[in-house]
């Protein structure tokens, strides 16, 4: 009796992890370039009361025999990177990756991190950063006297400078891949950072084989799916209190079995 009551307490544990996972999901719903995650479970061990296949007779055996869990255990937080949405900004320094690929930001320790987020802008020394000021590698700095920005599908920056009519090629922005970027860790700030899961990033230009093309004057949104949220969430819910319910017969039970004798 008293397994149930454990077993049932590790199922709302897991579903608070699980409804954790949700919301910070719909919380950034209006994220540039967030990635969506779910929450995997594994079961707990088992204890085996007869085991499968043991002999019952001289001729026979026991076909399943019996084994009792012990409830379920978060596993992993996995994320999804499957491709959002693009918002037209109209905005010549918000861009898009259309495919595999992420832009590579120098963070202020000097270390790379990644990120699909490309809602960037020009600091005061006319370095293209990101809205906490870190500059995008390999570096990309606008002159001042800047008329007009076109960033190509390769990654090509080309500005048209006051007084010019033929626009000048000052850089070109690289992606980075990864074998397994579901192994990327999160650190905030729209960043990830590599991991031994996620191996070591692989650049390469925008429009080789497998990394993704770049959309000038667009935005990459969220691939958070409200609707499927909201269903994960009253499944959730469901089963957190369905786990309540279990403690609740378990210790109906045990008064049960308490109250025999008086």
């Amino acid at each position: 009796m008293i397994r149930s009551l454990w077993s049932a307490s590790t199922g709302m544990q897991a579903q608070t992890l699980n409804i954790a996972v949700i919301s910070n999901n719909l919380a950034n719903v209006g994220t540039s370039g967030f990635k969506k995650s779910r929450a995997d479970f594994q079961d707990l061990l088992y204890q085996t009361l007869r085991s499968p296949g043991v002999s019952s007779s001289a001729n026979t055996q026991v076909p399943t025999g019996i084994q009792v869990g012990h409830g379920v255990r978060p596993a992993a937080t996995q994320k999804m990177f499957s491709q959002g949405e693009f918002s037209h900004t109209q905005n010549e320094l918000d861009i898009a990756i259309e495919g595999g690929g992420f832009f590579q930001i120098i963070q202020p320790n000097g270390e790379t991190g990644y990120s699909r987020a490309g809602t960037f802008k020009l600091d005061s020394d006319g370095r293209m950063v990101t809205s906490d000021g870190f500059s995008i590698e390999p570096e990309i700095t606008i002159p001042a006297d800047t008329v007009g920005i076109s960033i190509g599908t390769d990654g090509t920056v080309s500005v048209l400078l006051a007084g010019d009519n033929q626009p000048s090629e000052i850089g070109t922005i690289e992606l980075a891949q990864f074998i397994n970027p579901a192994g990327l860790k999160s650190i905030g700030r729209n960043l990830y950072i590599t991991t031994a899961a996620s191996g070591d990033a692989t650049t390469g230009i925008p429009g080789e084989a497998g990394y993704g093309t770049i959309a000038q004057g667009y935005l990459e949104l969220s691939n958070v799916s409200v609707v499927d949220e909201m269903v994960n969430m009253i499944v959730a819910q469901r089963a957190y209190e369905i786990n309540s319910k279990t403690i609740q017969a378990s210790d109906k039970m045990l008064e049960t079995a308490t109250n025999l004798k008086r």
